[in-house]
C-alpha cells in the first residue's frame, strides 16, 4: 500500500501552506476593500508567487487548474499555468535512508552504479539513474517523505483557493473538478498503480513505431519507489528550430501517442507536461517519442468517447438535438439551451482544427501561452449572466490533454491535417469493441475492475 497520511504530517504541512495562502487571501481582501477587484491581474500574479514558494502538491494542483482555462477565472488561469512543478532535490542522506527503507539495507549492492544526486526533481519525487550488472540502465523514481500527509493537507488548502475563485467568478461549479483532481493526485502517490499503468501503456502501444514506453522493474519497485527502463532522448523544445517536416513528424507522433489509446481502449495520459516526454529520434521520414511518468492516467467509459464523436458530428452538421445528446453522454446534467449554446463556443474551439480538412497549425493565432484563453474568457462572461454549470469529472483530464498538447503543437510550429488524423482514429470506433478491449487491457495490466476504476473512491 502507499504511504499513509499521518496527523502530525498533515498538521505541519497545513500550518505552512495555510499561513502562506491565508496571508494571500487576507491581502486580497484588503486590496478589495481599497477598490481593487479580486480578479485584478496583480492578485493573480501574487497568488502565483505564493504558490511557487510553497512547491509540493498544492503547486501541482494549481498548475493543473491553470491548464484548464475554462475551469477558473481567466486572469488566474494564465498565472497558474505558468507555475513550474519543479522542486529542489532531496540530499544524498535522504536518498540513502529512503532506498534502504524501500529495498533493504543492502540496496546499493543491487546496482553496479547509482547516481547519488537526482537527475531531475518534481513536486512529488525525484529521479536517479542507475545501472545493473547486466548493463541495463534504469530510471529510479523515489517519492519524497510524508507525501500522503502533504497531499491531504494541500487538498484542504485547495478548497480555500477554490472558494476564492468562486467569489471572483461563480460561472463554473468546481465540485467535480476538485474531486477529480484529488482522485488523480492520490493515485499518483501509489507507485504500484503507476507500474500497472506502465504495463497498460506498453500493451496498448505495443508495436507502434512512433512511441516508446519504458519497461518497469517490479523486483526493484515498491509503493514509494518505481524503477523502470531508462530511455535516452532529447527535450522536445530542442527541436523547435528543426525543419518543418521534422517538427510535424514529432507532433504527429505525440498526437497518436495520446489519442490512439483513448480511441481504442478509452485511456488517456492526463499530464501533457513537457517533462513527461522526450524525442528519441526524428527526421522528415518519421519520429519516435519517449512517453514517461504514468502517475496521472484517466480511464473513460466508452460512452464518453461516443460523446466526443457525437458532438463532433453535431457541430459539423449544426444539429442541436445531437449536441444535447453528446453533452449528456459527457455527463453534463440539466443544461438549458442557453447554457448549452455557450458551452458550444468552447466545443467549437476544441474541434475547430479537426473540422478543417487541410494542413494548418492547431491554432491560427499561434500563441502557446494563450491557447484557448480568449475563448474561455468569452465562455466565462456568458455563463456569469446565465448561471453556474458543473463540469463533469470525466471532462477534466480530457480537456487538460487537449489544451496541453495544443500548446506543445504551437511551440513546435507544427502544421498537420488534424482532420484526417482524427478521422482515422474515429473510423472504426464502436462502443462494444472499446468496452471489450478496455476490460481485457485493464485485466492484463493487473488493474482493478473497470467500474471501480471509473468511479474512484471519494474523500475519506
Amino acid at each position: 500500500m502507499a504511504e499513509q497520511s499521518t496527523l502530525s504530517g498533515r498538521l505541519a504541512r497545513f500550518a505552512k501552506v495555510g499561513a502562506n495562502l491565508g496571508g494571500f487571501a487576507a491581502s486580497a481582501a484588503v486590496a478589495r476593500a481599497g477598490g481593487r477587484a479580486l480578479d485584478d491581474p496583480k492578485n493573480a500574479a501574487e497568488l502565483k508567487r505564493v504558490l511557487g514558494e510553497l512547491k509540493g502538491p498544492l503547486m501541482k494542483l494549481a498548475q493543473m487548474l491553470g491548464n484548464l482555462p475554462d475551469a477558473v477565472p481567466p486572469e488566474f488561469a494564465k498565472q497558474l499555468s505558468e507555475l513550474q512543478a519543479n522542486a529542489p532535490p532531496m540530499g544524498q542522506g535522504f536518498v540513502r535512508r529512503r532506498m534502504a527503507g524501500e529495498l533493504g539495507p543492502d540496496w546499493r549492492q543491487r546496482f553496479v552504479d547509482f547516481t547519488p544526486d537526482a537527475v531531475s526533481a518534481a513536486s512529488l519525487g525525484q529521479v536517479h539513474k542507475a545501472t545493473l550488472a547486466s548493463g541495463e540502465t534504469l530510471a529510479v523514481k523515489l517519492q519524497y517523505p510524508d507525501m500522503a500527509s502533504a497531499v491531504e493537507a494541500d487538498l484542504g488548502q485547495l478548497d480555500l483557493m477554490l472558494s476564492l475563485f468562486r467569489r471572483v467568478d461563480g460561472a463554473i461549479d468546481t465540485a467535480e473538478i476538485r474531486a477529480e483532481l484529488a482522485a488523480r493526485l492520490r493515485e499518483e502517490l501509489d507507485y504500484d498503480r503507476e507500474l500497472k499503468h506502465l504495463l497498460l501503456y506498453r500493451q496498448m502501444l505495443a508495436g507502434e513505431p512512433y512511441v516508446r514506453v519504458p519497461k518497469p522493474s517490479p523486483e526493484l519497485s515498491t509503493p514509494r519507489l518505481l524503477t523502470m527502463e531508462w530511455l535516452d532522448g532529447t527535450r522536445l523544445l530542442d527541436w523547435k528550430d528543426s525543419p518543418a517536416e521534422v517538427r510535424n513528424r514529432i507532433a504527429e507522433a505525440l498526437f497518436l501517442a495520446w489519442y490512439r489509446p483513448f480511441y481504442r481502449v478509452g485511456v488517456i495520459h492526463g499530464d501533457p507536461h513537457l517533462g513527461n516526454y522526450s524525442v528519441a529520434e526524428a527526421s522528415a521520414a518519421g519520429a519516435v517519442v519517449n512517453l514517461m511518468d504514468f502517475g496521472c492516467v484517466r480511464i473513460f467509459p466508452p460512452r464518453f468517447i461516443e460523446g466526443v464523436n457525437q458532438l463532433y458530428r453535431a457541430i459539423e452538421s449544426d444539429d442541436e438535438a445531437r449536441a444535447a445528446h453528446a453533452f449528456e453522454l459527457w455527463g453534463f446534467k440539466g443544461l438549458t439551451r442557453e447554457i448549452r449554446d455557450v458551452l458550444l463556443l468552447w466545443a467549437r474551439f476544441l474541434y475547430g482544427p479537426l473540422l478543417d480538412d487541410r494542413v494548418r497549425p492547431i491554432d491560427l493565432d499561434g500563441r502557446p501561452g494563450e491557447y484557448g484563453r480568449e475563448t474561455a474568457r468569452r465562455v466565462h462572461q456568458e455563463l456569469k449572466k446565465l448561471g453556474s454549470v458543473t463540469i463533469p469529472a470525466e471532462f477534466v483530464f480530457m480537456d487538460r490533454a487537449a489544451i496541453g498538447l495544443g500548446g506543445v503543437f504551437i511551440q513546435l510550429g507544427a502544421e498537420l491535417n488534424w482532420h484526417r488524423l482524427f478521422h482515422e482514429l474515429m473510423a472504426d470506433f464502436e462502443v462494444e469493441a472499446v468496452a471489450a478491449r478496455q476490460t481485457e487491457a485493464l485485466s492484463q495490466a493487473g488493474l482493478q475492475g473497470r467500474e471501480a476504476i471509473l468511479h474512484p473512491q471519494g474523500d475519506n
